[in-house]
C-alpha cells in the first residue's frame, strides 16, 4: 500500500475524472483522491494526512487561494501545486526563483502532471511553513491569478501598507502618504512582517493602471537591486574592517603614531591611531592638510615633468611624515611617527603594509 496521498481539487468533474483515470498506473506509488470543491478538499484534509494538494485557483464558494492559505496555516507539511489557465510563464519563472509555489498551466499534458507529482513527492524540501513564511510576491500573484477582489494589509515594525485587488487587477496601494505604483514597489521590497487578507474589500480609489504582471516584475527587479545594494554595502564594510586591521598592525609598532589610507582625491578611507596619540591627532583635521600636501606635490611634479607622486617623506623636529603610493593603485598610505623611529625599520614595516593593503583592495579594483 503506498504511503503517499495526493489530493486533486478542481470544480470540473470531467478533468478530475480524466486525471484519476490516467494516473491510476501510479497507484503503487501514491494514493490519489479527487474532489470537485475546496470544501470537499478541506473535509479530506481534516480526516487523513495529505502529502500533496494540486488545486485549481478559480473555483466557486472557496477559491484555490483560500484553500492554499488554509493548507499553509493548518497543514504546514502538505505541499501545494497550483493549476491555472491565467498564468504567465515569465512571471511564474520570476516568482519560482524566489521560492514561490509550483505551477502547472492549463491546458497541460497528463504526462507533465504525472512527472510533476513524482518529482514533488520525492523531494525532501517542499512548501512547508507557516503563513508568516509567505513571500509577498506569492500572495500578490495568487490574488491576481485567482481574479480576486481583496485587500491585503501588511505591517512591519510599525509600518503599515495595503494593496487592493479588483477582479485580479492591482488598482491601488498605499504606505503612509505614499500611493500608487511607488507604494506598491515599496511594499514588495519589504522583507518579513505580517499580513491580513480581507476578502471582498474594495479600494477607496484607483491609483494604479499598469498590468499586474509588469508591476510585479518591476517590483521584483527593484527588490533584486535593493538586495544587491545591501550586498555591496556589506562588502564595502568588510573591506574597510580589513583595511583598518592592516593599519592597526602598523600602528602597534613602536614609535608609529598614526597610519591612514587616503584615496587619490585626498580623502581618508580607513585609519588607525595609537591610543596615547588620539588627543594629538584627528583624522578630520588631518584630511585637508594631507589633501593639500598631496595636491601641491602632484602639481610640482607635473610642472617639473617628473610624473605622478610616488612617495613623500618629510622629517620634522618631533616626528616624520611619510606619504607612499600603493603599488599599481590610486591610493596612498600616510604614516606619522615620532622622532625616535628607526628609519630602516619604518621602511620595512611600510613595505609590508603596502603589500597587505593592495591585496585587500585588489578584488574590487
Amino acid at each position: 500500500m503506498p504511503n503517499k496521498r495526493i489530493l486533486i481539487v478542481d470544480d470540473e468533474e470531467d478533468l478530475t475524472w480524466s486525471i484519476s483515470k490516467h494516473l491510476a498506473k501510479d497507484r503503487d506509488k501514491y494514493e490519489l483522491i479527487a474532489v470537485n470543491s475546496a470544501m470537499a478538499a478541506l473535509d479530506v484534509l481534516a480526516q487523513v494526512p495529505i502529502d500533496l494538494v494540486i488545486t485549481d485557483i478559480r473555483m466557486p464558494e472557496i477559491s484555490g487561494l483560500d484553500l492554499l492559505l488554509n493548507v499553509r496555516e493548518n497543514y504546514p507539511q502538505t505541499k501545494v501545486v497550483i493549476m491555472t489557465a491565467y498564468g504567465s510563464s515569465e512571471i511564474q519563472e520570476e516568482a519560482n526563483k524566489r521560492g514561490c509555489f509550483k505551477y502547472i498551466e492549463k491546458p497541460f499534458e497528463i504526462q507533465e502532471l504525472r512527472q510533476l507529482i513524482l518529482n514533488v513527492i520525492e523531494e525532501r524540501k517542499g512548501f512547508e511553513g507557516r503563513i508568516s513564511d509567505f513571500q509577498l510576491s506569492d500572495l500578490i500573484q495568487l490574488n491576481c491569478l485567482g481574479r480576486q477582489t481583496n485587500a491585503i494589509f501588511f505591517e512591519k515594525e510599525g509600518q503599515q501598507g495595503v494593496i487592493y485587488f479588483e477582479d485580479g487587477n492591482i488598482i491601488h496601494a498605499q504606505v503612509g502618504e505614499l500611493e500608487g505604483e511607488d507604494a506598491f514597489y515599496d511594499i514588495v521590497a519589504w522583507e518579513g512582517g505580517t499580513f491580513t487578507l480581507r476578502k471582498g474589500e474594495r479600494a477607496p480609489k484607483e491609483t494604479i493602471f499598469k498590468g499586474w504582471q509588469n508591476l510585479l516584475l518591476e517590483g521584483l527587479r527593484r527588490l533584486d537591486e535593493k538586495k544587491a545594494g545591501k550586498t555591496h554595502q556589506n562588502s564595502e564594510e568588510m573591506r574597510k574592517q580589513k583595511l583598518t586591521a592592516a593599519l592597526n598592525n602598523l600602528v602597534v609598532q613602536k614609535n608609529i603614531l598614526l597610519a591612514a589610507l587616503f584615496d587619490y582625491n585626498g580623502f581618508s578611507i580607513a585609519s588607525a591611531i595609537k591610543p596615547q596619540s588620539r588627543d594629538k591627532f584627528s583624522i578630520p583635521e588631518l584630511v585637508p592638510i594631507i589633501s593639500q600636501w598631496m595636491a601641491q606635490s602632484e602639481e610640482n611634479g607635473r610642472q617639473m615633468a617628473l610624473g605622478t607622486l610616488q612617495e613623500l617623506s618629510v622629517q620634522f623636529e618631533k616626528g616624520i611624515l611619510q606619504i607612499v603610493r600603493l603599488p599599481e593603485k590610486r591610493h596612498f598610505l600616510v604614516v606619522i611617527t615620532d622622532e625616535a623611529i628607526n628609519l630602516g625599520l619604518l621602511r620595512m614595516e611600510i613595505k609590508k603594509a603596502l603589500k597587505q593593503l593592495a591585496q585587500i583592495l585588489s578584488p574590487d579594483e
